[in-house]
């Protein structure tokens, strides 16, 4: 196959009842926020270049930068307002002089202070899809999403959307208000997903946006060990996963990925992402994942991979790949719904 393609993506629905959306979404928060330095002009070709290839589900969070990356989004999100579909979340907190502090609130002045906060930064009067970010387990979840669907009565949020949750919490949510889409990670080498939430997805018709698709860019073979070869302010330089003897154990992991990539004539990247499209297909759900690029080429090459299908053989040599992969995601799994699961 061609790496890149000039042709525009297919799009599906977020979820029953939810907005129409490129099969392929764009995770936003590397362009000001964990993944190091960033070139602002190349930042926004690459929301242009996705918008020209069918990409329409922008994906950022307050807390990305502390509101700059809404920030910057907003010009871009005002000039194709009408064609684009907006998601953001709430709930993680963070401390400006405590750079490692990673708080949750899901209380509703909590919820309601965030949304006024993200649709002045965004220069919006609503959000297509609004996420509870992280789950605080000392708030009801029932609680939290008649909260958010007080917005939606208000016309500031028009569908609701969970991330890190697990099969029982999404249906606990679903029975408060129509849930459009859950967001998780979700890899070759993520698969915690596929235990309760992503069942629970399909039963209850909601989409799921994978995010992390491409393993925060490992499994590309970007990069093997993020201790050594990455800047000194790039957050993969704390996940377990990605230092020391775990990362030369999970780079042998890749080794089927460039197997199947080579015979392809496609990508690592790609093949990785078409693994998670096919997903759609296994489990009976919409996927639409969410890879993060601050480059414009990485998005030609990306929405590529939606029209690789790999065949059953290939898809049999990548199946036992999660159940190898040495470290967790986080370092403190508490924070994601694995320990849930």
């Amino acid at each position: 196959m061609s790496t890149v393609s000039n042709e525009k993506i297919e799009q599906v629905e977020l979820g029953t009842g939810g907005p129409r959306a490129g099969v392929q979404g764009l995770g936003c928060m590397g362009m000001s926020f964990a993944y190091g330095p960033t070139n602002a002009t190349e930042a926004q070709a690459t929301l242009e270049r996705a918008l020209e290839l069918g990409v329409t589900l922008y994906d950022t969070a307050d807390m990305y930068g502390m509101g700059e990356n809404e920030t910057f989004l907003a010009p871009f999100v005002r000039a194709n307002r009408e064609r684009i579909v907006l998601a953001t979340k709430f709930a993680i907190v963070l401390d400006p002089d405590n750079p490692a502090y990673r708080g949750v609130r899901n209380d509703r002045p909590y919820i309601r202070q965030s949304i006024e906060g993200s649709l002045r930064r965004l220069g919006v009067d609503e959000i297509d899809l609004y996420y509870m970010h992280r789950r605080d387990l000392n708030v009801p979840i029932e609680e939290t999403v008649g909260a958010m669907a007080e917005l939606v009565q208000e016309g500031k949020v028009r569908h609701l959307g969970l991330s890190e949750v697990t099969g029982d919490e999404l249906r606990a949510a679903h029975a408060v208000h129509p849930i459009a889409a859950v967001q998780s990670e979700w890899s070759i080498f993520s698969r915690d997903v596929e235990r309760t939430a992503v069942p629970a997805a399909a039963e209850l018709g909601v989409a799921f946006v994978p995010y992390s698709p491409l393993g925060r860019g490992f499994l590309t073979g970007s990069f093997v060990n993020a201790g050594t070869e990455l800047d000194a302010d790039d957050f993969r330089r704390m996940m377990p996963r990605f230092n020391g003897d775990n990362a030369a154990a999970n780079a042998a992991l890749l080794e089927p990925v460039r197997s199947i990539a080579a015979a392809r004539g496609a990508t690592l990247g790609q093949v990785a992402l078409a693994w998670v499209h096919q997903r759609a297909q296994v489990h009976g759900l919409p996927v639409v994942p969410i890879p993060g690029t601050r480059k414009p080429s990485r998005v030609e090459e990306n929405t590529a991979a939606t029209r690789l299908v790999l065949t059953e053989e290939e898809l049999a040599l990548l199946e036992p790949v999660a159940d190898k992969v040495a470290g967790g995601r986080y370092a403190d799994m508490s924070f994601t719904s694995a320990g849930r699961e």
